[in-house]
């Protein structure tokens, strides 16, 4: 996480937050009052094929101007950034002058990508991540002081926090736009995070029991609790519940702002739980 600062528009005097997720496939926002834990304004925008940084920043644009979100003026902004080019690393290991070698393995960057990295609060880890660059330096030609993060912080440390000690692991799998987010949790521990891109619910299948097979779980016994864009009676579910028989529809509790009303339901996860 990083702070960037830079306050054109001076201190604010609102009580509104605002938050906002940015992927190639999908781009989301919700404005909180602070005061009232009510959500003034939100929307979610899934893109038909897989844009380029260029084109997301477009779409962002576009957004602010159809809310007049550049006209507002907020006590804080968050922005998530979603992708897969990132590593995590264990604090003792991390040198910050080393940051393109943690994720040149993992992913494909750059000589001209900008790294930034994530310290995971309480858990002695580092998120090494690429953001989009270009929405950051919007956001901050808007704004000034923003906080900026890779979605993989949020998750991870909202699912340790909020997770109960018991004793079987618990796969948890955020679902959004055509991507899928994995956290595997053992006893407060962090046990896997990654994230994959799918089309058909068969690349979901295939990806979730990759990932439990890469730490020797069985997914007869396994718990996996699905969340985000998933329902019951989706595709994606009933295929998993032919291998997986401890499956259920998670309802994440004990968010940043527990008491935000019901308008809340349809508003990402990581959004609410970065305010």
């Amino acid at each position: 996480m990083k702070k960037v600062n830079n306050n054109p528009k001076g201190i604010s005097q609102d009580f509104l937050k605002l938050s906002i997720q940015v992927s190639l496939n999908g781009l989301s926002f919700c404005i909180l009052d602070t005061i009232k834990n009510t959500v003034l304004l939100s929307e979610k925008k899934t893109f038909d094929i897989t844009l380029t940084p260029y084109k997301l920043l477009k779409e962002v644009k576009d957004l602010f101007k159809k809310h007049s979100i550049s006209q507002k003026e907020f006590s804080e902004v968050i922005v998530i950034h979603q992708n897969k080019l990132f590593g995590l690393v264990p604090k003792p290991l991390f040198n910050p002058e080393e940051l393109p070698n943690y994720i040149k393995f993992n992913a494909k960057i750059l000589a001209s990508d900008h790294i930034d990295f994530d310290e995971i609060a309480g858990y002695d880890m580092v998120n090494v991540y690429v953001p989009f660059v270009n929405i950051n330096n919007y956001i901050y030609e808007l704004f000034g002081d923003f906080i900026f993060k890779h979605i993989g912080t949020v998750l991870i440390e909202s699912l340790l926090k909020n997770h109960t000690n018991g004793k079987s692991p618990v796969c948890y799998v955020h679902v959004s736009e055509k991507n899928m987010d994995i956290v595997i949790i053992s006893q407060k521990k962090l046990l896997l995070y990654n994230s994959f891109s799918f089309d058909t619910k068969e690349d979901f299948l295939y990806y979730l029991l990759f990932a439990l097979e890469q730490l020797n779980l069985d997914a007869e016994s396994v718990i996996l609790r699905l969340f985000g864009s998933i329902e019951e009676d989706d595709e994606i579910y009933a295929l998993c519940y032919e291998y997986i028989k401890h499956i259920s529809i998670f309802v994440p509790t004990g968010a940043s702002h527990p008491f935000i009303d019901a308008a809340s339901e349809n508003i990402d996860f990581a959004i609410l739980n970065s305010l």
